[in-house]
């Protein structure tokens, strides 16, 4: 009797264990992962991201943040958050992927790189175009800008 008694214990164990497992694997199935499959460790704050490339032109990065604006054509491109009212433009690596065109306002991982470079009047008005801006917004962009730029390899949706 006291092996049954054990057995039964160890089942219930074994299968309380299991369902344990099984529930972690459904959480991390139902992440939404774009790109390369990524994890979020060693993520930074969007916001440290400045401080920590310095006087450095491009640097590999894992990054948190949270979207404030996407593509609305493809979902090609996304603005993230830095703090102090600055946004980040975001594109894919390849642009071998894309996100939810519906994903403003949720957190997100991102690895890749991060660069400073000269954004052309040219593409200035295109990511306005695919904004949805109207034609007197678009037209109003008449400089380029100096920004800080990431390309994703990967994309983890919170």
């Amino acid at each position: 009797m006291k092996k049954i008694f054990l057995f039964a214990v160890l089942s219930m164990a074994l299968a309380c264990n299991q369902a344990a497992e099984e529930q972690t694997e459904a959480v991390v199935e139902n992440l939404e992962i774009y790109g390369d499959t990524i994890t979020a460790d060693n993520a930074v704050a969007a916001a440290e991201l400045v401080t920590l490339m310095g006087d450095t032109n491009q640097m590999g990065a894992k990054i948190e943040a949270t979207i404030e604006e996407v593509c609305q054509k493809k979902g090609c491109w996304m603005k993230v958050d830095l703090g102090d009212g600055k946004t980040m433009r975001v594109t894919f690596k390849d642009y071998a992927f894309f996100i939810p065109k519906d994903a403003a306002g949720r957190k997100v991982i991102l690895d890749g790189v991060a660069t400073m470079e000269e954004t052309s009047v040219e593409s200035l008005r295109h990511f306005a175009e695919d904004a949805g801006k109207s034609k007197e917004e678009i037209a109003a962009i008449t400089e380029s800008t100096k920004e800080l730029v990431f390309e994703a390899r990967g994309v983890i949706l919170q």
